[in-house]
């Protein structure tokens, strides 16, 4: 379209033509406007004021364009604009939409009216265009004129109608509630969308009354329809729930609100409400029988449980706790948390700490008392929680743990006090001498250590019963003997320790050591026997502000072993050589203990052959290559390993690695069982009654893969004596699979010849003891011919250890001793060394008689 100059004008031309009509009987006479231009456009002017609106026209023949002042106004059109101008008015999102519609005018023959919508520059108000385009007689568009109209209002009005709507549409659709109007007259209701959806019936379906009542369940249809009619009758609003079926057979639950808009005026229409609360019904329903099962639950619970409100009194309780207090209900009611506190636990309230956060809980432990004012210790488990009626209330769940903590005191009294005699153990004895050296007396504490002599000969001799009996006995007389700043202990078998935490009341360390060892000097009756015991002790003193218990345990310990070498019932204090000794030996014991954990030893190993030298065995003897202190023998460890409880340790290495060596010796005949060379593992520390000693076997010779018919295990004659059952089960076990067991050392013990038909082995090691002299002295040569020929009578084979001289060797094969062992044959050899014997063949042996 062509640019054009708006002009002010007239609307409809310059001379207003056509007759003039005059007024008739008074009545005003309609005027033709085209004789009254200025009337025409005053008229013009507050039509478009009223109606917000402005007229325009466009000739594109004369090139002009015409804005009314009203809708100069309206848009804010500047004086002498263009049209051009005019449009920039126009916001710039609608400027497509506008150039679409200015389009349409110029290339259209439609002569309808065009409209379009669009904002001003600054978006905030909304005009409606119309347009109506001219055509000559050939079909050639000459103009356009049209309307602006501004829609602001409406188009707010109808986006606030329409959202009340949506909002309307939204709320229901949550809440699950339709709306309703009913004519009772003529029984026809009008359902809302939702409410269609909610009965499960198509929408615009149409529903009367009846369809409704059909929907209600049969067993409510009655009661609910006398409901509906009282309203229809009296006007008055009613609420109701009932159920219904769907046409599926879906049972659902409504809220029913209904009232008359119009009562006044008797009209007959009725409007309301229906909400499914199907869910919250049933959630209620859940929640009623939840909290019956809970009701139940509490009044059946083994455990008190107690409600108590803001002021700790206690409002209700179950039967258990009624019990447990030894109180009524009745009674119970009102108490505060105070009243139910025995008096030994009336320092903190019962619900001290308790978090007052509804779900948090807590547990504590408080002394209760009861009506006979008797003590309960009871474990307490507390929450808050909030009633139906907001009020706020503590949950209280009582446990009766009196019982258990009687237990639990008797099991720590056990874990620190010996079972056998009653005294405190070594857990007991750390704790006391913990606390008095590191208080302000410590350098008056004083520790002795008691070793009872020889008391292995009373286990062996006369039983374990009888030594337990004597330890008991000992303990009774150290508890009546003792003074009191002096406390006796037990750490283990047959030693004790004495406590001192004053040694200025006693008369010094030496005077308690002496006082200690009278006591434990005596003659003791125990069942039918007159023990005479003694008793070697070690002293010893804190050296310094850092002495720790295990220090002082260690010197005393040290100065006992050290009185053992001099004979028995001495008594040693712990010097400071010997203190510098004992933090020698604690040195070498963790160099010990990294040996075993890090492969840190060797084994050598020395040859038991047959009378032809045939090698039919080798016993594993463990060497410790020291970094500093060369190649140590076992009788310079061996003492560290038992003082530092390696020796089990220790056994496992050796086993695991004898095992592991002897798995790869060549094979020659003449072994233990006629296959491969046995090997010989002696045992000190792993032993029969260790409840893993099978278990542990098992393991290295399953790792090995060594024969179990190769392996023997050695063990001296005590480890044998007195076994239990369990003990000699596993020792048979092993022994079915071809595990031999040897007793190490025999003769050395007190009632061998006695018991040599009880012990579990198969093969008797004779003591070097009576080896050394068989061919010298007549009591050696008659004691060691008699044990190889009770072994033989009993089926079990000997061995002589120690075989040193020609002479002892012809000796023993005179009486039929099957192998042989000592330096007269072999020295032990390492490992590599060994191999090479071996695969030399049988070891040389002495000939003649």
């Amino acid at each position: 379209m062509a640019e054009h100059v708006v002009r002010a004008g007239r609307l409809l031309g310059e001379q207003p033509t056509g007759d003039t009509v005059l007024p008739r009987d008074g009545d005003p006479l309609v005027e033709d406007v085209a004789t009254s231009p200025e009337h025409a456009l005053e008229l013009l002017g507050a039509v478009e004021r009223i109606a917000e609106l402005g007229v325009w026209n466009i000739d594109l023949a004369a090139g002009t364009a015409y804005f009314s002042e009203g809708m100069r106004k309206m848009c804010a059109i500047p004086p002498q604009c263009t049209v051009s101008e005019a449009v920039r008015l126009v916001f710039a999102d609608d400027q497509t939409v506008l150039g679409v519609f200015r389009a349409r005018l110029v290339g259209g023959q439609d002569p309808l009216p065009a409209e379009v919508e669009v904002r001003n520059a600054a978006g905030d108000r909304i005009y409606q265009i119309r347009a109506r385009p001219e055509f000559d007689a050939a079909g050639k568009l000459v103009g356009a004129s049209g309307t602006v109209q501004d829609v602001t209002r409406f188009r707010a009005a109808e986006q606030r109608a329409s959202q009340d709507r949506r909002l309307f549409g939204d709320a229901q659709r949550v809440a699950r509630m339709g709306t309703w109007e009913w004519n009772t007259e003529t029984g026809e209701c009008i359902w809302s969308s939702m409410l269609y959806e909610l009965f499960g019936v198509e929408p615009g379906t149409p529903i009367t009354y009846t369809d409704y009542l059909s929907l209600v369940h049969p067993e409510d249809r009655g009661w609910v329809d006398e409901r509906w009619q009282d309203l229809a009758r009296s006007g008055r609003p009613v609420e109701c729930e009932h159920r219904a079926v769907l046409p599926d057979g879906t049972k659902k639950v409504f809220r029913c609100r209904g009232a008359a808009p119009d009562a006044d005026h008797g009209q007959p229409i009725m409007i309301g409400t229906a909400q499914d609360v199907t869910e919250q019904r049933s959630t209620e329903t859940r929640m009623m029988r939840s909290s019956q099962r809970f009701s139940d639950l509490v009044a059946i619970a083994p455990v008190g449980i107690g409600l108590f409100d803001e002021t700790e009194r206690l409002v209700d309780a179950n039967d258990a706790l009624c019990r447990l207090l030894q109180m009524d209900l009745e009674r119970l009611r009102g108490k505060t948390a105070a009243d139910l506190t025995h008096s030994s636990d009336r320092g903190e309230s019962l619900l001290a700490g308790a978090s007052r956060r509804s779900g948090d809980t807590r547990a504590a432990q408080r002394v209760l008392v009861t009506a006979s004012d008797k003590a309960v210790y009871c474990e307490l488990h507390m929450t808050m929680s909030v009633a139906d009626d907001g009020q706020r209330f503590w949950l209280v769940v009582f446990s009766d743990v009196t019982e258990r903590r009687r237990a639990a005191e008797r099991l720590r009294y056990q874990a620190t006090h010996d079972e056998l005699t009653g005294l405190p153990g070594r857990v007991a004895v750390n704790d006391l001498l913990n606390q008095l050296l590191g208080g302000a007396d410590a350098d008056r504490v004083a520790l002795l250590f008691c070793d009872v002599d020889n008391f292995k000969r009373v286990n062996d001799s006369l039983g374990h019963d009888v030594g337990d009996e004597l330890i008991a006995a000992l303990a009774r007389r150290l508890e009546r003997g003792l003074p009191p700043s002096c406390t006796a202990g037990r750490m283990s078998g047959d030693e004790y320790v004495v406590i001192c935490s004053d040694t200025s009341e006693v008369g010094g360390v030496e005077a308690l050591a002496n006082r200690v060892a009278k006591l434990l000097r005596a003659v003791v009756p125990v069942r039918s026997h007159l023990l005479r015991v003694s008793a070697t002790i070690g002293a010893a003193t804190p050296t310094g502000p850092e002495t720790t218990a295990a220090d002082l345990l260690r010197f005393a310990d040290a100065a006992m072993f050290n009185a053992k070498r001099q004979g028995t019932g001495r008594v040693q204090l712990a010097s400071e050589a010997l203190i510098a000794s004992a933090n020698s030996q604690m040195l070498l014991e963790g160099q010990l203990r990294e040996a075993i954990n890090n492969d840190g030893l060797v084994l050598h190993y020395q040859p038991v052959v047959g009378p032809d030298g045939t090698v039919r065995s080798a016993e594993a003897l463990v060497r410790w290559p020291h970094p500093e202190r060369g190649m140590l023998p076992p009788n310079e460890f061996l003492p560290v390993a038992e003082q530092g409880d390696l020796l089990r340790d220790l056994d496992r290495w050796v086993l695991r690695t004898a095992l592991c060596e002897a798995a790869r010796w060549p094979m020659m005949a003449g072994g233990v069982l006629g296959g491969g060379v046995g090997v010989a593992v002696n045992l000190g520390g792993l032993v029969p009654g260790d409840p893993e000693f099978t278990d542990i076997v098992s393991a290295a010779v399953a790792e090995t893969g060594i024969d179990w018919d190769r392996v023997v295990l050695e063990l001296v004659e005590t480890s044998f004596i007195d076994l239990p059952d369990r003990s000699r089960k596993a020792m048979d076990a092993l022994a079915e699979r071809g595990v031999r067991f040897a007793v190490d050392d025999f003769g050395q013990g007190y009632s061998s010849l006695a018991r040599l038909k009880e012990l579990p082995a198969q093969i008797i090691k004779i003591d070097r003891a009576f080896v050394s002299g068989v061919a010298t002295e007549a009591a050696d040569f008659a004691v060691a011919r008699a044990l190889v020929d009770m072994a033989r009578a009993m089926g079990r084979s000997c061995v002589a250890e120690g075989v040193e001289t020609e002479s002892q060797f012809h000796v023993l094969r005179s009486f039929g001793v099957e192998a042989y062992q000592g330096w007269l044959l072999s020295k032990p050899l390492p490992a590599k060394e060994f191999r090479e014997l071996l695969r030399l063949g049988p070891v040389h042996v002495p000939r003649g008689t």
